[in-house]
């Protein structure tokens, strides 16, 4: 009984030092496209917080291609942001953007197996390992400070080999989503059908799910949407503020991946011009699974006041993210994007077209490279797998 009282007490000395950073104001919190109001849901909002995966600094991890560093104080930053945003899509797509963290709470089995996927080993599909030698093929070495457009790549190319998730990655060009290149990519048939099989020989059904004239059955492939933008030369220009954090607040928010040069932040709100984030330069040490399974989960959680910078010292270089499990998600992204972002006739953040333009190379959607070997043996080769992506165009401004 003591052992519960002292817990709780600890989580209330908790509660009471992370609210005292939020000043007193009737301006709403957004959060991953839901609202807090400081005055009466105070508690909600630290849950909510506290409920993200945390990634940070590690040390006294294996060394990285055997003989690289043993841990990324210093240069993962970028690295372990990215590994946030995507933990946080796979927590809507398994668990749901409602689900809720406690501190001692058994969770489910899928929330376990999603944390083990980024675990500091060579054999995880998103470890630091991997997404480190993947950054080889995107011309960064090993313990180089990646920038978002580049971990934006590397988490594209690292999906293809993750089949439990079996996320489809979409990487806007040129500062343009488009629609039609989504549709193809999400509802692409599986592998393993006969590519003789073209789009037309698929239609969906009334519950949602395609067939091709083989009889393979598929549904859309969940979306993590990345559009990485340039929103000024050296500082943030002020004309894109109001549809920067109009993201925030659509229901398919995963926050932005961006900071300050050489110090990356995983930003998942806003409150009036001042947006939240989650810092990962706090340095734990490694922390595997145990032999059930299980991860401890603590330092995966960030239980402190969250940090909170103006949105003007924000540097132009970012990446939006937003997660779509059905078609109708994102349907409703486009529509929020044509109703928000999409109404400034001049210096929009980014463009929405129906149709690929024709001026671009066709769109193939990625599909995982015949090879022999799995895990961490697949990336050591990447240059033979990939061609370098061209950094996107900065905007006018």
């Amino acid at each position: 009984m003591e052992a519960v009282l002292s817990r709780y007490e600890n989580q209330i000395t908790i509660l009471s030092d992370y609210l005292e950073e939020f000043p007193e104001t009737d301006e709403p919190v957004w959060i991953l496209g839901r609202q807090h109001h400081l005055n009466t849901d105070k508690s909600k909002l630290l849950l909510d917080i506290s409920a993200r995966l945390w990634f940070t600094y590690r040390r006294k991890f294996s060394p990285i291609g055997g003989t690289g560093p043993s841990s990324d104080a210093g240069w993962g930053c970028m690295l372990r942001c990215g590994q946030m945003m995507l933990a946080q899509a796979l927590i809507c797509r398994h668990l749901g953007r409602d689900w809720q963290w406690e501190k001692h709470k058994e969770q489910p089995e899928e929330y376990h197996r999603i944390l083990r996927c980024f675990l500091d080993r060579k054999d995880c599909c998103y470890s630091i390992h991997q997404m480190a030698q993947m950054g080889v093929g995107e011309g960064k070495s090993i313990g180089e400070w990646f920038g978002p457009n580049t971990v934006a790549q590397v988490l594209k190319k690292l999906a293809l080999f993750d089949e439990w998730n079996s996320l489809a990655v979409y990487v806007s060009m040129d500062n343009t989503v488009v629609i039609e290149d989504i549709k193809k990519m999400c509802w692409s048939p599986p592998q393993g059908s006969s590519a003789a099989h073209s789009s037309a020989h698929w239609h969906r059904s009334a519950l949602g799910r395609t067939k091709n004239a083989a009889g393979f059955c598929t549904g859309w492939k969940p979306l993590l949407l990345i559009i990485p933008l340039r929103l000024g030369i050296n500082h943030i220009n002020p004309v894109y503020i109001d549809a920067f954090k109009e993201c925030f607040k659509m229901p398919q928010s995963l926050g932005a991946l961006g900071g300050k040069p050489n110090n990356a932040y995983y930003f998942i709100g806003f409150l009036g011009n001042e947006l939240i984030y989650l810092d990962p330069h706090t340095t734990q040490s490694f922390v595997d699974s145990e032999e059930n399974g299980t991860v401890d989960d603590e330092s995966f959680h960030c239980q402190q006041a969250p940090h909170r910078m103006k949105i003007m010292n924000l540097d132009p270089s970012v990446a939006l993210g937003f997660f779509c499990k059905e078609e109708c998600d994102f349907d409703n992204w486009c529509s929020l994007v044509q109703k928000e972002i999409l109404k400034q006739q001049s210096l929009r953040m980014f463009e929405l077209v129906q149709k690929h333009p024709p001026h671009w190379p066709p769109f193939v959607p990625p599909a995982k490279p015949e090879v022999t070997t799995t895990g961490a043996e697949l990336i050591e080769s990447t240059d033979k797998l990939f061609e370098l992506e061209e950094e996107f165009e900065i905007l006018s401004v």
